[in-house]
Parts: C-alpha cells; sequence; structure tokens
C-alpha cells in the first residue's frame, strides 16, 4: 500500500517546522562531531593501502521539504579529513541525510570534488539505533554517477554504510565502496571506519527559530 495519496501535488497535511524533533534516527547524529581514529583502506598500485585519518564533520538541520505529499527532513552535511600529523585536505564531502516518516526510509546523499554523486537509502524505524544504506551502479533511483575516467579505471559499482549510534553519546560508521579497478581481476573493497564525538551542539533551523 503507497504511503501518499493519488494526488501527486497534494501537499503533506502537516508539517512541523522543528526539524530536530523529526528526524527520526537521525536525530542523534545532529551537531558538530569530530574522529581522531579514522580509518581507510585504499587502492594503490601495489595493493591495499590503510591510513589514520582525523576527521571533522558538521550535520545542521534545515527546513522541512516536500515534493508533494512526501515529507523530508534533512540534516545538510560538510565532512573534512585530514592524515593524522597534517592539515592538508585528505577528504572533502558534502550532501544531506534525510528522513522520510511515512516510508521510514533513510536517504543519504553524498557529493566529493572527483566527479562522483551516490545516493544511497534504507529501511529504519524512527527509534533505530542502527541502519544499513546501499546504492548500487545502474539503479535509477538510489545510484552512483561518477566522471568518465573514474567509471573506466575506478568504477565503483556498490556503495553501503552502517550507522551505530552508541549508549555513551557517540556515534560510527563503516563504509564499503566497491570498486572495479582497471586491470584487476577481483572487485576492491575500499573501507572507512570512524567513531565520532560530539563537539558543538545543533542550531536550530530557520523556521523553528
Amino acid at each position: 500500500m503507497s504511503a501518499y495519496p493519488d494526488d501527486i501535488f497534494a501537499e503533506p497535511a502537516a508539517i512541523d517546522p522543528n526539524t530536530l524533533a523529526n528526524l527520526g534516527p537521525l536525530g542523534p547524529m545532529a551537531g558538530t562531531w569530530e574522529g581522531k581514529r579514522g580509518v581507510d583502506i585504499a587502492p594503490k598500485a601495489a595493493g591495499p593501502r590503510t591510513l589514520e585519518f582525523w576527521e571533522r564533520i558538521s550535520l545542521q538541520p534545515v527546513d522541512p521539504g516536500n515534493n508533494g505529499p512526501q515529507l523530508l527532513y534533512a540534516l545538510r552535511y560538510h565532512t573534512h579529513m585530514t592524515k593524522v600529523g597534517q592539515t592538508g585536505t585528505y577528504h572533502d564531502q558534502v550532501g544531506y541525510w534525510l528522513w522520510e516518516p511515512a516510508s521510514e526510509t533513510v536517504m543519504h546523499s553524498l557529493t566529493i570534488p572527483r566527479g562522483q554523486t551516490v545516493l544511497a537509502a534504507g529501511k529504519a524505524k524512527a527509534d533505530a539505533r542502527q541502519f544499513t544504506l546501499k546504492a548500487t551502479r545502474g539503479d535509477t533511483d538510489y545510484g552512483i554517477c561518477s566522471n568518465p575516467y573514474l567509471e573506466q579505471n575506478f568504477r565503483t559499482d556498490s556503495f553501503e554504510i552502517t550507522i551505530t549510534i552508541h549508549d555513551d553519546g557517540t556515534w560510527s560508521y563503516d563504509e564499503d565502496t566497491v570498486m572495479q579497478i582497471k586491470g584487476q581481476t577481483e572487485p576492491f573493497h575500499h573501507r572507512d571506519t570512524n567513531r565520532l564525538t560530539r563537539v558543538e551542539a545543533p542550531v536550530k533551523n530557520p523556521s523553528a527559530g
């Protein structure tokens, strides 16, 4: 059964402007966080390379949005990573975490300055403390889009991320990006993990202020 009315232009019956109170399983992730023990397993010519990184990520609530009757609450985020002991950017990423209460769906959009973007999704209850999102190359929804160079040489076939909310107020992620690298017969699993501690509270979204 559809969670929406037949009228695709209908507005939601009621929209609570307080995003922080309506983020479902994303609620504990709101704010600014730091993680100093991130681990990245990346492909190199000589084989997999394991590297530790430091991360700072800001996840701030935005005003509720809707596509006709589809209502979404979201956190806009920016994450910046550096190698331990260095100041130059190791990885930069922006996007949104979205919660759709009607279908109990979590969505995660990410864009990196290498010409690649991903939209992943998964099901979760509003009080879930762990949830997994996936995206697959070639899907017309929740898919992966890369520039031609990456597509030909470092093709991303799937992306999966599991979020765990811990009892001490921290949260962690475990990412597995499956790549087909030119000249290699076996897929490569590009792994990233980190555990994050909140250093700043979130700022209310404008309409809730």
